[in-house]
């Protein structure tokens, strides 16, 4: 297990790259300058991230699942390792975006819908063996200010659902349900959504 205290709650900064985080550990598969914990994400159904159950408390997955092929292996095993109410931000290229495509290492786009299948009421018509059950709170679409303009409520919404390269990016907050919630459709409960302009 990792050195540090477990006892006071872990924040684990996933797949960070270089964008090393104080207070946090910061967990990528390469050795980089300040990377704490060394390991490769896609093999969370082969081996265990370094740390005890319900022992971390906020996660960040900033610009990492997208490139996941196995996210929902990946999202498991950092359900395992949650605490009840343990925060997971993620951050993500909009689907609809050129940017969800443009880097050749993304192998999946992320819409707002998509988050929901990390929480266990979603499977209610269909049982694929997910044993994580991660509430989407919120789910923030950003779309750059310079793409809303002469846009008012109404023109803005309709772009967003039907337009391409109108949402940049997606930040959804997902909060860890222990023990997890029956597959039930009258569980389901959807993130409120808004849109940001950045």
């Amino acid at each position: 297990m990792h050195a540090l205290n477990q006892t006071a709650g872990l924040r684990l900064n996933i797949g960070c790259g270089r964008d090393i985080q104080d207070g946090w550990i910061n967990v990528d598969m390469q050795p980089l300058p300040g990377v704490d914990v060394v390991f490769n994400l896609e093999t969370c159904r082969q081996q265990r991230l370094p740390f005890e159950d319900g022992t971390v408390t906020e996660i960040r997955l900033f610009h990492v699942i997208e490139h996941i092929a196995d996210a929902i292996g990946l999202m498991e095993e950092l359900y395992r390792v949650a605490a009840d109410g343990c925060v997971c931000t993620i951050r993500v290229p909009h689907g609809a975006s050129d940017d969800a495509w443009t880097d050749p290492t993304h192998v999946r786009p992320y819409f707002p819908g998509s988050f929901g299948y990390f929480s266990q009421p979603h499977y209610w018509r269909a049982d694929y063996g997910y044993r994580g059950d991660w509430q989407p709170e919120r789910v923030q679409l950003i779309v750059p200010k310079k793409k809303a303009t002469n846009m008012d409520e109404k023109h803005l919404l309709h772009a967003v659902k039907h337009e391409r390269n109108i949402v940049h990016e997606i930040v959804a907050e997902m909060v860890a349900i222990k023990p997890a919630r029956p597959a039930e459709q009258s569980q389901h409960r959807p993130p409120e959504i808004k849109v940001y302009l950045a």
